[in-house]
């Protein structure tokens, strides 16, 4: 079993930045493939950006140039820098992490993006 906890979350204005941060546990994650979504207010959740074991990173076009994922694997977390965010941006962030066949998930944390 994987434990996933999420934070960072928060208030922020339109333009501003917020860094969440994903903790897995487990002694092995180094080869976990991370991940991470979003679910506004009333929709689906969408996929947001992902990296997988050996570094590769995708993103979703609508965070692409804005947002960066990134891992610490001596500290089993991943990070996503969101920058010039928007609006739209407003919704529970929620990280998976992917070992063996498996999806282990958290259970969010609330961006609000608002003047």
């Amino acid at each position: 079993q994987v434990h996933v906890m999420e934070s960072g979350g928060g208030s922020v204005q339109p333009g501003g930045s917020l860094r969440l941060s994903c903790y897995a546990s487990g002694s092995i994650f180094s080869r976990y493939a991370m991940g991470w979504y979003r679910q506004a207010p009333g929709k689906q959740r969408e996929w947001v950006a992902d990296m997988t074991s050996v570094g590769t990173t995708t993103y979703s076009d609508s965070v692409k140039g804005r947002f960066t994922i990134s891992r610490d694997n001596a500290k089993n977390t991943v990070y996503l820098q969101m920058n010039s965010l928007k609006a739209e941006d407003t919704a529970v962030y929620s990280c998976n992490a992917g070992v063996y066949g498996k999806i282990y998930w958290g259970k969010g944390t609330l961006v609000t993006v608002s003047s």
